[in-house]
């Protein structure tokens, strides 16, 4: 199984992006996002695969992994470089099998239960929260940051933070020892200066890693 940099991990929204995700991406990159993942849960099919080439063709010009949420057909569609998956969506095993060893597998995780389980499966990180609550995703649940700092403890993978971070919460979740972080809205709700908070984001995330915060 491949391994990435998942530090900043930049998340598309199709409501706050509903034209020219593709530029809107790109700022992102140059901003210091190290791996994309596309989500868009009300697409048709067709619009979804079209977009997703547009990104990964970006992607691809800046050596960056692309992730696709949930849909492994549309990731196999654009050869992405792997997939993100729910609780809720087709099992681990089934994907890695459809999907092969080469590509990235993430798992959402929202309890310690599941972290535990995701031990058990061929996973290559998981995703972990709501740390915070966020307006993104509807219903969420929170975990908090005490949770957080025993999924790290707990997993053998990878864990990445997500929900409802932000450049005024963002060292809070870095001082769990958590060393990646996946953000929707902080970079994208603002679209003209997207470079710019992600750039700011990104050395947040640098900072903690040379100040070696540990759980």
């Amino acid at each position: 199984m491949k391994k990435i940099d998942l530090s900043l991990y930049a998340i598309t929204d199709e409501h706050l992006l509903k034209k020219d995700i593709e530029k809107a991406v790109e700022q992102a990159i140059k901003g210091g996002a190290t791996v994309v993942q596309y989500r868009a849960k009300n697409k048709e099919t067709k619009d979804m695969y079209e977009e997703a080439l547009k990104i990964k063709k970006i992607c691809d010009r800046y050596s960056i992994p692309f992730i696709i949420n949930d849909r492994i057909d549309i990731a196999l569609a654009v050869d992405a470089t792997g997939v993100h998956i729910g609780q809720e969506d087709i099992p681990v095993e089934v994907a890695r099998r459809l999907l092969g060893t080469n590509k990235i597998i993430g798992l959402s995780t929202k309890n310690l239960k599941q972290v535990k389980e995701a031990n058990k499966l061929p996973v290559d990180y998981i995703g972990f929260g709501s740390i915070f609550s966020t307006k993104t995703k509807e219903d969420v649940k929170i975990a908090g940051l005490e949770a957080l700092k025993k999924a790290l403890t707990l997993s053998i993978q990878p864990v990445v933070a997500i929900g409802g971070i932000n450049h005024q919460n963002i060292d809070k979740v870095l001082q769990t020892g958590c060393k990646n972080i996946a953000v929707v809205s902080a970079i994208f709700k603002d679209k003209k200066n997207i470079t710019q908070n992600t750039k700011s984001l990104y050395e947040k995330i640098k900072k903690g890693k040379t100040m070696g915060f540990q759980v």
